[in-house]
């Protein structure tokens, strides 16, 4: 069962908060995926890295390139990398390219968290984010 304290923060988060929070649960699954890559649970670790994956669709589903077009187009091309990375992986049954995703997710989500801090101090963070998507972010983080 979900905790309910945990369900309540997703649905009321802004939508910088969600994508910090998609930021966190690729980053979880991942580690998971190395775990079970390292126990040799093949199955568990396709199902995870397939999850991983997912979240990190929603993550590019969330990008504005009307806002920041620069910034949008460096980001995309950073989730189709590790999204690769994340496919060669289970394909190979390696953990380096594993590690490496977990890297640039955690390098993704410190800046996530420093324009979460600038924005609760200068303005709304709906600017960086689609709002339209955050209701599918929301399930995303849940799931």
């Amino acid at each position: 069962m979900m905790n309910p304290y945990f369900v309540q923060t997703v649905m009321n988060a802004g939508p910088v908060e969600l994508v910090q929070l998609l930021h966190q649960k690729a980053i979880a699954l991942v580690k998971g995926a190395r775990e079970h890559l390292r126990s040799g649970r093949i199955a568990d670790r396709a199902q995870t890295i397939g999850n991983a994956y997912a979240v990190i669709a929603e993550l590019q589903n969330s990008l504005r390139p009307e806002v920041a077009p620069d910034l949008t187009a460096r980001l995309q091309g950073l989730y189709l990398y590790m999204q690769r990375l994340l496919l060669e992986a289970n394909f190979k049954q390696t953990d380096a390219p594993l590690a490496e995703t977990i890297s640039l997710l955690s390098t993704l989500s410190d800046g996530w968290t420093g324009v979460m801090l600038q924005s609760a101090r200068t303005e709304s963070n709906d600017r960086w984010v689609d709002r339209g998507v955050t209701q599918e972010m929301g399930q995303m983080v849940l799931a």
